[in-house]
C-alpha cells in the first residue's frame, strides 16, 4: 500500500527515506531485529551501555555545578554540617566550652571576650567587630583579651578587615589591631558553642530587613570581588593554644568532594554570638544574637569583666 508514487513523494517531503514503512525486508528468523538505520541515526542503547554510562550521565556539566556560581552567591547556600552536633550554648556560671581541635583555649587567667561573628561582608558583623576592637584599643593595656572567631576563609577575613574603616571615621588601615583572630571554616567551634544555622526567620524576618537596608557596612561584593576563587591567605594571630586557626584560605568545598558551596565567605544563615569568660574559664556574661541583626552589648560583658 505503501508502493506507490503519492505515497513515496510524501515521504521525502517530510525528509523520510521512501522505504521507510517497507517491512518486506523482515525475514521472519530475524523479525525481532528491525532495520534500525532506517529509522534513526543511531540503534538505541542496549542495557549493558546504559551501565557503562551511567556515571556520565549523572554527572551535572562543569558550568552547572554549585561550585561555578558567584563568591556572594555561595553564602546563600546551605553548608555541610560542622564535623560535631551542635551544643547547647553556655550560660552564665557555666565552664567555657572546649572545642574538639582546641582552637580556642579560654581561662588560665586570662580575661576574655569572644565574638563569633556572622560571613564576611556583613554589616552587622562589621558593626560588632568595630565595638569590639574598639575594646581592645581601649581595655588591652589593662588585661582584656578579645577574640573574634569567623568562619570565612582565612583570605576573605584578611581581605574584609583590611576593607573596614579605621577609629573615628578615618579610612582603612586598623584590620584587627589588638583583637585575635581565629578562623574556624569548618564551623566546629560554632558547633561547641551552641551556634547552628538559623532558621528563614531568623535572617529574614521584617525587622531585621529594615535594619539590614539601613546599614551601609556591606562590603561582601568588594571582598569577593578581590579574591575570586581559590584565593589563599593568612590572617592575624592566632588565639588559644590549640595552634589549629589558621584555616585553609582556598574556600574549601562544603562537602568535600567538589560539590557542595565554597567556604571561602562564611555562610549567611550562621548564628552569631558573644561571651565573657573570666580567668577561671567561667562564662560571666553573653549568649547567641536573636536575629542577624541583633548586635549584642560588648559593653556588658566588659563591664561584666570588671572593665568600666
Amino acid at each position: 500500500m505503501f508502493s506507490n508514487l503519492a505515497t513515496k513523494a510524501a515521504l521525502k517531503k517530510v525528509g523520510l527515506p521512501t522505504d521507510t514503512f517497507d517491512f518486506s525486508s523482515w525475514t521472519s528468523s530475524d523479525s525481532s531485529k528491525p532495520s534500525w538505520k532506517k529509522i534513526t541515526k543511531s540503534q538505541p542503547t542496549t542495557a549493558a551501555d546504559s551501565d557503562s554510562n551511567s556515571n556520565t550521565s549523572k554527572a551535572w556539566p562543569e558550568w552547572m555545578s554549585v561550585k561555578s556560581l558567584p563568591l556572594t552567591v555561595q553564602p546563600w547556600l546551605t553548608p555541610r554540617p560542622p564535623p560535631i552536633p551542635v551544643a547547647e550554648p553556655p550560660r552564665v556560671g557555666d565552664l567555657a566550652p572546649l572545642d574538639r581541635d582546641r582552637q580556642l583555649v579560654l581561662g588560665n587567667g586570662r580575661k576574655v571576650l569572644v565574638v563569633f561573628l556572622r560571613c564576611v561582608g556583613c554589616a552587622f558583623a562589621q558593626k560588632t567587630f568595630l565595638h569590639l576592637r574598639a575594646l581592645a584599643t581601649r581595655h588591652s593595656s589593662a588585661g582584656l583579651t578579645c577574640i573574634a572567631v569567623s568562619h570565612s576563609s582565612a583570605a576573605a577575613t584578611a581581605r574584609w578587615l583590611d576593607l573596614l574603616p579605621a577609629a573615628g571615621g578615618g579610612r582603612g588601615g586598623r584590620g584587627a589591631g589588638s583583637v585575635q583572630i581565629v578562623i574556624d571554616e569548618d564551623r566546629a567551634v560554632y558547633a561547641a558553642w551552641g551556634l547552628g544555622l538559623g532558621s528563614v526567620w531568623y535572617v529574614l524576618n521584617p525587622a531585621s530587613q529594615v535594619a539590614g537596608f539601613r546599614e551601609k557596612g556591606w562590603l561582601g561584593a568588594r571582598v569577593a570581588g578581590s579574591l575570586g576563587k581559590g584565593a589563599a591567605g593568612v590572617v592575624g594571630r592566632q588565639a588559644g593554644t590549640g595552634g589549629g586557626g589558621g584555616g585553609g584560605g582556598g574556600g574549601a568545598d562544603a562537602d568535600g568532594n567538589g560539590n557542595g558551596p565554597l567556604t571561602t565567605m562564611g555562610n549567611k544563615w550562621q548564628q552569631a554570638g558573644a561571651w565573657a569568660v573570666d580567668g577561671r574559664g567561667k562564662v560571666v556574661w553573653g549568649g547567641k544574637a536573636a536575629r542577624v541583626d541583633d548586635v549584642l552589648d560588648l559593653d556588658a560583658g566588659a563591664r561584666a569583666l570588671g572593665f568600666v
